[in-house]
């Protein structure tokens, strides 16, 4: 069996965990999360525990043990705390705004790029070169950054585009006549 899936999920207070025939549903400070519930993996709420059992002797209801379990866990965490990613602008007159739901980015393109961000993410700006992606899906919030990232991704010569704050880039060499 999965090493992940044999790890109990301890639900804090303030949290509620209801599990039903078709979805699992997590409710707490930061919102509500929900998630399909796969038939190979049986979940038993005991006392604030919750445990994760294949459903038979095969490979892939091992596998999917350990997924269910760690995208449960991803729930209950993003339910209580929230997840965050950060994202830097390295460029010479790249900015970004944050207003509200909208995002506007000036990467050195000749018109601004406007992004709508979902229900559920909020972003910030603390400086003109940080955006701060925030939100209790952990999934959602590397997608949302993964798509603005996406807009100038960091090229290879100069390092400028927008990068994660905790990305290394390595520069390369120009060509040498």
């Amino acid at each position: 069996m999965s090493r992940v899936g044999k790890l109990p999920v301890t639900v804090p207070a303030g949290v509620e965990v209801s599990i039903k025939a078709d979805q699992i549903s997590v409710k707490g400070a930061g919102g509500t999360l929900q998630l399909a519930q796969n038939s190979l993996v049986n979940i038993q709420n005991e006392a604030g525990k919750l445990s994760f059992q294949p459903a038979n002797e095969s490979r892939e209801a091992d596998a999917m043990t350990g997924t269910i379990r760690q995208l449960v866990n991803n729930m209950v965490v993003g339910v209580t705390k929230g997840f965050e990613r950060k994202l830097s602008l390295i460029g010479v007159g790249y900015k970004a705004q944050a207003t509200g739901t909208k995002l506007n980015l000036a990467v050195g393109y000749s018109h601004p790029v406007n992004l709508e961000m979902p229900a559920g993410i909020s972003v910030a700006t603390p400086t003109p070169t940080e955006i701060l992606i925030k939100g209790a899906d952990r999934q959602r919030v590397g997608q949302i950054a993964a798509e603005i990232r996406a807009i100038r991704p960091p090229e290879p010569y100069k390092g400028k585009g927008i990068r994660y704050a905790d990305e290394k880039i390595t520069i390369k060499e120009t060509k040498k006549k």
